[in-house]
């Protein structure tokens, strides 16, 4: 009897410390008592909308939800462009959660989870390009699209300085740039590809890569107190599988394991 009433003892204080937890996690990542979770249209890194079923998921807005529910706050979705003016939305204050490309420059401005997911970047071609390899685009004076403020447009510059790079606003002003001949080809994440070239009869995502983009859970720096809670909560999802479910229905290409 002893035992047992230790037992659950122990597991009531377990009980408190993880109610505890989450309370203290509530006050600081959900200040306004709602989590405001930061998502741009066009990447299952993000957010689509299926065409058949017209749900709507992706890594950030599905997370998100899990997110707010362990915090037991409203979610609510705070939309912009790209994932550049979702990071300045976090800066502003105006977002407490979204799944971002964690790389050293963003790490300045906002604060990072563990790896969540990696996934692979590439290019894309129109139907009728003449580019059929990686290897074609190291050709001197190709224009290369890439999404405005992003990762790829500070990259590619880099990696190709003999190509111009050529800003688009979001994805969709890329796919009319590609159909218009104004571009050569689009350099971004495959997942984003995979949906440009859904839109877009007879295109091409060549083989290969030319990088990896690790993606993470951003939070404001202010919200750091709350960091380890939310690399447990990172944590609990991959091994739950909940990652590979909002993957799968968001119908996420290009990715690899996490690294």
């Amino acid at each position: 009897m002893n035992r047992f009433v230790i037992v659950m003892a122990a597991a009531s204080l377990v009980a408190l410390t993880l109610s505890a937890a989450a309370q203290d996690a509530r006050q600081i990542l959900a200040p306004t008592g709602k989590l405001r979770v930061g998502v741009y249209y066009g990447s299952p890194t993000s957010m689509v909308r299926d065409s058949k079923t017209n749900e709507v998921h992706g890594l950030s807005y599905d997370l998100g939800h899990e997110l707010a529910k362990r915090l037991n706050v409203p979610f609510e979705q705070v939309s912009y462009q790209r994932i550049s003016d979702v990071l300045e939305g976090m800066k502003a204050g105006d977002v407490d959660f979204t799944v971002s490309n964690s790389t050293p420059a963003r790490a300045a401005t906002v604060t990072f989870s563990q790896t969540l997911l990696t996934i692979e970047l590439g290019y894309l071609v129109a139907a009728n390009s003449p580019i059929t390899t990686i290897a074609d685009i190291q050709k001197p004076g190709l224009r290369i699209g890439v999404t405005k403020a992003s990762t790829s447009q500070g990259t590619i510059p880099k990696l190709l300085p003999n190509a111009t790079v050529v800003p688009a606003e979001n994805y969709k002003r890329g796919i009319e740039m590609l159909e218009h001949g104004e571009i050569d080809t689009y350099a971004t994440n495959k997942p984003t590809l995979f949906e440009m070239s859904d839109q877009m009869p007879g295109s091409r995502i060549l083989d290969g890569r030319w990088g990896e983009e690790h993606l993470a859970v951003a939070i404001p720096k202010d919200h750091e107190a709350a960091l380890e809670y939310i690399q447990r909560f990172v944590q609990e999802v991959q091994s739950s599988g909940l990652v590979a479910q909002s993957t799968e229905r968001a119908g996420l290409r290009g990715a690899v394991k996490a690294q």
